[in-house]
């Protein structure tokens, strides 16, 4: 690499091309003409834990500190599909995220926050089908009207078969359960044009240990075949494709990263206008939600994280991100305590209103050197989506390991480089200390997993039973035909059927993924 960039590092460099100006195809500048002079990006903090209460709690704490949008973590036994008194939950309820097992639950984290002006986020993807219908339903408790709904529901199941693990069904099934969620005014019966409907994650694959170009080529793969199933299963193009939005990690490489965000929206406009003839510009724009990366968060000098997430969060925003989630400082130890992500939001704050970063869009378009990256990117993106092509796309590349292979030889080649001292980690392999600081920790309150599981014994005891097991018969009917699966799915939450009820009917119709070694 030459010391510095001139114009002969970019030959054949055509502005209107691969720049344009932002808010115009191929949006390598970013999807709106005037960029955060007109709208900042989404504050959105990822949070959830304990219980219903507790997780409720956070998120009207960090509303009135100034976020904009609620992002919400789902313990994991809510996210593989078992209610909070399975045996296999008992260690696990509410440990990483709230714990939902039904409708109640979700009444309860809502409450008092008004979900027709409150952006959400819901990070689940296995029992996405659910846990939305739940939202939609508690949104009509609120009386709030469907179409002002603003949100995300994340829906990827790929990148769980790659890098993530928390799958239920073999991966055909979820692809038709995803899709599903696409056709969004079947099942509302009100249009919804604020919110997505899928959000599709490369972050996930960075965290395993996947390269930049990795994470990009992965992820765009796998819209690729999001959007060719929806097409298949017979909608329309332009009725989806403006409501999907991708979700990236941003990383320490600053300019890499940066690089990244822009090569991303290039390639994708490009995909949709050449590859799937969308002739609505609107379909071609990607739209994406960023969270810092947790895995360079040490537990040595716990503070310098807050420098990192700095560093990335500056990245994401010089990048063009839509939406923005900091990582706490305290994390390598456990969930975020109140002061740690308070700092994680003023963060962004400091970011958006005391750095001047804000005053053009893509202030940084232009630079031989960000250009340069930002081919450079496209290339090594291009030719892994070539070779996932010829392997027969996104699922048949996974359902042969290909992914998963290439993000492990990553991480091992990352981890050599770490402990060889080839890669510096400021504080844990370099700059290091005796004196070892330990921040003060949230702590999960034994006493809310048993109000969790008090309110979930109340409900099973009061609901109608009848009208419960009649909805969940009917769900397991529909399961074994073609019919979109929301409508039935929306009538057993709103019988108040559990999560895993409603899981373990599909379970018994649709089978289950074993996992497999990648090599």
């Amino acid at each position: 690499m030459p010391d510095c960039f001139t114009p002969g590092d970019l030959p054949d460099f055509d502005y209107q091309g691969e720049l344009g100006h932002p808010g115009k195809y191929p949006f390598t500048r970013g999807i709106h003409p005037t960029m955060y002079r007109g709208r900042l990006w989404t504050m959105r903090q990822y949070a959830g834990f304990a219980s219903a209460e507790e997780s409720n709690r956070r998120y009207r704490y960090l509303l009135e500190q100034g976020q904009a949008g609620l992002s919400v973590a789902f313990d994991l036994p809510t996210q593989i599909g078992y209610d909070s008194d399975h045996p296999l939950a008992a260690a696990e309820v509410g440990k990483v995220g709230v714990p939902v097992s039904t409708l109640k639950d979700m009444e309860t984290l809502f409450d008092q926050i008004p979900l027709e002006k409150v952006s959400i986020s819901m990070t689940i993807n296995s029992t996405a089908p659910i846990l939305l219908a739940m939202y939609v339903a508690t949104a009509r408790k609120q009386n709030a009207t469907i179409s002002n709904l603003e949100g995300t529901i994340q829906n990827d199941i790929l990148k769980e078969y790659i890098a993530r693990g928390t799958y239920i069904f073999p991966p055909q099934p979820s692809m038709r359960l995803a899709t599903d969620i696409f056709d969004i005014f079947k099942y509302c019966h009100d249009s919804a044009p604020r919110w997505n409907v899928i959000s599709i994650s490369g972050y996930h694959m960075r965290e395993a240990g996947a390269t930049a170009s990795q994470e990009l080529a992965f992820t765009l793969a796998n819209g690729i075949a999001y959007v060719q199933a929806a097409l298949d299963a017979g909608l329309d193009l332009a009725s989806f494709a403006p409501r999907l939005s991708f979700f990236f990690c941003c990383h320490n490489d600053f300019f890499e990263e940066i690089a990244k965000f822009r090569a991303a929206r290039r390639l994708w406009a490009r995909i949709m206008r050449e590859r799937f003839k969308a002739e609505d510009e609107r379909s071609c724009m990607l739209r994406f939600h960023t969270q810092t990366a947790g895995c360079t968060l040490t537990a040595q000098q716990p503070l310098n994280n807050i420098v990192r997430t700095a560093l990335q969060a500056l990245a994401a925003v010089l990048g063009g991100t839509q939406s923005l989630h900091t990582d706490s400082y305290d994390e390598a130890y456990a969930t975020p305590s109140e002061e740690a992500v308070t700092i994680a939001l003023r963060t962004q704050q400091v970011v958006a209103f005391e750095s001047g970063v804000t005053g053009a869009a893509d202030p940084l378009g232009g630079s031989y050197y960000l250009e340069h990256l930002t081919r450079k990117m496209e290339r090594e993106t291009g030719e892994y989506i070539d070779r996932i092509d010829k392997l027969g796309g996104a699922v048949r590349a996974i359902e042969d390991g290909f992914q998963q292979r290439e993000i492990e030889d990553s991480a091992y080649l990352c981890q050599k480089q770490v402990e060889s001292g080839q890669r510096t980690i400021v504080g844990m392999n370099k700059f290091t200390s005796a004196r070892t600081t330990t921040p003060r920790l949230q702590r999960i309150d034994p006493t809310q997993t048993s109000r969790q599981l008090d309110r979930l014994h109340q409900v099973k005891q009061q609901r109608d039973y009848d009208r419960a097991a009649a909805t969940l018969h009917r769900l397991g009917e529909a399961a074994r035909g073609p019919d979109n699966l929301m409508p039935p799915i929306l009538d057993c939450v709103e019988a108040y059927c559990t999560l895993g009820e409603i899981s373990d009917t599909l379970r018994r119709v649709l089978g289950t993924q074993k996992e497999r070694a990648a090599f």
